[in-house]
């Protein structure tokens, strides 16, 4: 069993996920349980460094250019924006740090997965987002 605390609005929430069995498994949250049906799905988003002063991760040495309609850069967890280090406008190249974000009492960094411009910027600064909410838009 895994267990996890998050703030979604400044609320918290204590959970606990048992192990999973044929995409389903049991979810406590504070206190209450619910059976939960889970289908794992591939994200492109970046992944996140586990430290401070990270390097990028790893998915963001694999794409070379934005694709036509812009790469989505999403959430890779929930949490808290902490820094948003470009502006719209702003080239950026693979592995750069497009912005700091804090879970579980830990600083983490996403990076640019591919070479571009950022088209939209969709957070700012002590922003809450969750796991795949959309926080850069690169073109």
């Amino acid at each position: 069993m895994k267990e996890f605390s998050f703030k979604v609005n400044g609320v918290e929430y204590k959970t606990a996920v048992k192990e999973m069995e044929d995409g389903k498994t049991e979810v406590t949250v504070n206190g209450k349980a619910y059976q939960v049906e889970m289908e794992h799905t591939e994200h492109k988003a970046a992944h996140v460094a586990p430290k401070a002063a990270a390097t990028a991760a790893p998915k963001a040495q694999q794409a070379a250019a934005a694709p036509t309609g812009g790469m989505q850069v999403k959430s890779p967890l929930p949490g808290s924006i902490i820094k948003v280090l470009v502006s719209e406008g702003q080239a950026v190249k693979k592995g750069d740090t497009l912005l700091t974000l804090e879970s579980m009492k830990m600083e983490n960094t996403v990076a640019a997965e591919c070479d571009g411009t950022v088209k939209q910027i969709a957070v700012t600064a002590g922003q809450n987002v969750m796991q795949d909410d959309l926080l850069v838009v690169l073109g």
